[in-house]
């Protein structure tokens, strides 16, 4: 017998669900809402998920994570009437089972949840050991985090090429050391090689290693950093700006582990392991002929990819104090605190630079703070202060300064009914994050709907209540409308 949790809004679903899963010999209990559902997640264990997308207060892809990491570690099978490709993407990326559309039929539920069951009796079979794995400079716990490190142990249980992707300052080399260091060859060497940083006239000798006398300036027989890393594991960061040219024999030195020096008269052999790393679109390069796919589907045996700081706001917290106390020893100063509006600032802060720019803000901050025992926004840098202060002028500002709860002397007249002021503030809230939507995509609703995990229809309809919608897709939306309510 199995526990399976409903969470979705339209009671036709759950008590078709309901009866399906008790007919089968198994328990189900439904939730209407993302705050429901996430407290009956978090109170019990459960098997299987079966999680709506729309949901009155929120997307079902904002809080898969938060499932997928409840009691039981549950599979969550997505079910939505607003399916596009973005938010299939997000859920699988996230971990989902399985993404179906409605309306679903009796037998799509059961063969999912067959293999469901399938798979779990599997897991029960196998006596899977408690891994514990060497992560130094890796900060945060949040699901996103988390998710990534689980697959740095998946690899570093194999010798499968590694293509580790995300935005400039996410971390990517320390995820590749991560892997080096848990791995079969963490005694061998782990070379990397800036593919950005060396000119084209180098890049090839540097790689492969040339004979002596082979060029202008080849006074002496060197080795490549290829050969280099016989018996460990070869780092090409951004790999995106290797040529065409060069792309084409390192896809033959990675399918053979063969090459041939510059000036040399035969091949030589070299055991290592690929591991590579962009922040740019590879997909997208193929599409313009400037990336070799088959090149990318040798590199890419196993993806990782990194979220931005933006997107996991709740590791700041660990990683201000993992870089301040690194940074006390590093300049032997006493250790400094922070006061809570620091920590604030710092979670308002958009952060483009991710990681690296909050150490080096941290860094700053300490410079400034002297000898100073706490620090404080004003110890910030000035670049940081001044977008925060222009968001806050603009209204955007994130509600995380003021955790104190409004008390009668903010309230001016009647002092109004919770409901009636929960629901002002939400509407509020709801406004202010469509319009830095639409201002972080330039207006693209389907990067805006990419970005929020919300239904082209959905996002539509919220914009139009909001009259935030353009004028010229203003009458898609009424026509969509009109579809669904015929």
């Amino acid at each position: 017998m199995a526990n399976v949790l409903i969470i979705d809004d339209e009671v036709s679903i759950c008590k078709l669900l309901t009866n399906l899963m008790r007919q089968m010999g198994h328990r189900a209990e439904t939730a209407p809402s993302i705050r429901e559902g996430l407290a009956l997640a978090e109170a019990s264990p459960h098997d299987v998920v079966f999680l709506d997308v729309h949901l009155p207060d929120g997307s079902g892809l904002e809080i898969l994570p938060k499932i997928r990491t409840a009691p039981a570690a549950p599979e969550v099978i997505i079910m939505t009437a607003y399916g596009d490709a973005n938010g299939a993407e997000t859920a699988i990326k996230n971990g989902a089972w399985d993404y179906l559309q409605k309306p679903i039929s009796s037998n799509q539920i059961l063969l999912s949840l067959k293999r469901v069951f399938q798979y779990r009796d599997n897991l029960k079979t196998v006596q899977m050991p408690v891994v514990m794995i060497k992560h130094e400079g890796i900060v945060g716990s949040s699901p996103q985090i988390l998710a990534c490190l689980d697959l740095v142990a998946q690899a570093a249980g194999s010798d499968a090429s590694v293509l580790i992707s995300g935005e400039t300052g996410t971390g990517k080399e320390l995820f590749a050391r991560a892997i080096h260091a848990n791995s079969r060859r963490a005694m061998g060497n782990l070379v990397v090689v800036d593919c950005a940083a060396l000119p084209e006239t180098l890049l090839e000798s540097t790689l492969f290693g040339h004979e002596k006398g082979s060029f202008t300036g080849a006074d002496r027989t060197r080795d490549g950093l290829i050969l280099q890393a016989d018996g460990g594991i070869l780092f090409l960061d951004e790999i995106g700006e290797l040529s065409l040219s060069l792309q084409r024999r390192f896809l033959r030195v990675l399918e053979a582990h063969r090459f041939r020096p510059v000036g040399a008269g035969e091949e030589r052999t070299s055991d290592f392991r690929a591991i590579a790393a962009t922040n740019r679109n590879l997909e997208k390069m193929v599409q313009q002929n400037r990336f070799r796919q088959d090149l990318l589907f040798r590199l890419r045996s196993v993806a990782i990819e990194l979220p931005p700081l933006r997107d996991r706001i709740g590791d700041i917290k660990e990683l201000v104090l993992y870089h301040l106390t690194h940074l006390c020893e590093l300049y032997s100063i006493k250790p400094k605190g922070f006061s809570p509006d620091f920590l604030d600032a710092l979670s308002a802060y958009g952060w483009p630079g991710n990681v690296r720019e909050l150490a080096h803000a941290l860094e700053r901050s300490l410079a400034a703070s002297r000898q100073e025992p706490i620090l404080f926004p004003k110890h910030l840098p000035d670049h940081i202060r001044i977008k925060l202060t222009q968001s806050m002028l603009k209204g955007n500002r994130p509600e995380v300064a003021d955790k104190k709860p409004a008390g009668p002397s903010h309230f001016q007249g009647v002092f109004p009914l919770f409901q009636n002021f929960k629901a002002q503030v939400l509407e509020g809230a709801e406004k202010r994050y469509l319009e830095n939507l639409l201002e972080r995509t330039a207006g693209n609703i389907s990067e805006a709907s990419r970005q929020s995990g919300l239904g082209r229809t959905w996002l539509y309809r919220l914009l139009k209540k909001h009259r935030l919608l353009p004028s010229d897709i203003r009458k898609l939306s009424d026509e969509m409308d009109l579809k669904d309510h015929p």
